[in-house]
């Protein structure tokens, strides 16, 4: 299977710019995986197409500041943004310009921070280790800024409206999307109508938006991402499996989450690396429904929401997407791909 089968039209101006306000007025385009058919929605009607004993799993991670400015030892400038956090010092990072950084090269952002070159990456990236005076969150937050999908051009005002109103893990350095479209008294009229919600961490990194390079998808390898799954989660996740119950993933980071703890067939409890590579021909384990939003064109994610359906489903609803002039990407609108619409 080529990248070229995941490739749609997209006008320049449906890729959103600002979230909506309130989160939950955004648009919501519930599609069955299974017949294609599709209704034209929005957010707040998602209670609508739940079921009272289905289980929505939330990924609960945080994105920090994770763009940094500096200069570099030879006096040029550089842009450091932090991926994958190895220990209480050394982090993954991409840096522009890096084509001629070397180990052993520094880069200064304050009197209080400081990194140096100690490794490159597979990626095209560096291993650098951070020399700092004080907390290093607190360094973080003073100086660094929200990173944001580079096909967002405009400002931020509200840095919090790049978070889920249910963030609680810092390590992101981009955020869960799905989940922004919900407030905190949708997810209590979830509850209130007996659906079970659960909180799992995978903390987003270059394997999420990383673009496919490569013309067959099969010779793809992700970037890997960290993720945890409390064994309180893993086994609301197995009762519900167990009983027959859905399984809604928010998210295409929770999905992931999901099917690397879920290997099995049973959720475990713990903490690690996966480089799960979601597409067409793979075997679904744990999730069945799925709240997402809008995808680019070739994009892993792309790929991953058309193996819970199938691409040509996929296609047709983003083309529809298109026709309607839904919202794209970050900031976009929802689609809900569920099963059962009569």
């Amino acid at each position: 299977m080529q990248v070229k089968d995941f490739t749609y039209d997209l006008p320049q101006e449906y890729i959103a710019q600002k979230p909506l306000e309130p989160r939950d007025h955004s648009r919501l385009l519930v599609v069955d995986k299974e017949t294609g058919k599709i209704e034209h929605k929005h957010f707040y009607d998602l209670c609508d197409y739940l079921r009272p004993d289905d289980l929505l799993v939330f990924n609960d991670t945080r994105v920090i500041p994770a763009r940094l400015y500096g200069t570099k030892d030879t006096g040029a400038k550089a842009e450091v943004f932090l991926l994958t956090r190895i220990n209480g010092t050394d982090w993954e990072v991409l840096v522009k310009p890096g084509k001629r950084l070397q180990i052993g090269a520094k880069i200064i952002f304050s009197d209080e921070l400081s990194c140096e070159i100690l490794d490159h990456t597979d990626f095209g990236g560096r291993v650098v280790r951070f020399a700092f005076n004080g907390i290093f969150e607190e360094i973080l937050d003073r100086l660094g800024e929200t990173p944001l999908p580079p096909y967002i051009t405009e400002p931020l005002v509200d840095k919090e409206r790049y978070q889920t109103v249910y963030s609680k893990e810092n390590g992101s350095a981009a955020a869960p999307t799905a989940g922004l479209h919900f407030t905190n008294e949708l997810m209590e009229k979830v509850k209130d109508m007996g659906c079970e919600e659960v909180f799992v961490t995978l903390h987003v990194g270059l394997g999420t938006f990383r673009p496919v390079s490569v013309e067959d998808i099969k010779t793809h390898v992700m970037h890997k991402e960290f993720y945890s799954v409390s064994q309180e989660a893993a086994d609301k996740i197995n009762k519900a499996k167990a009983e027959g119950r859905r399984v809604i993933s928010v998210g295409t980071t929770a999905v992931r989450t999901l099917e690397s703890a879920g290997v099995s067939g049973k959720v475990v409890a713990g903490s690690g690396w996966t480089e799960i590579f979601i597409y067409p021909g793979y075997e679904f384990r744990i999730v069945e429904a799925l709240v997402t939003n809008f995808h680019l064109p070739q994009s892993t994610l792309l790929m991953l929401v058309s193996t819970l359906s199938t691409r040509e489903i996929m296609l047709d609803t983003y083309k529809e997407a298109v026709k309607e002039k839904y919202r794209f990407f970050s900031f976009g609108d929802a689609m809900f791909i569920t099963d059962g619409l009569k």
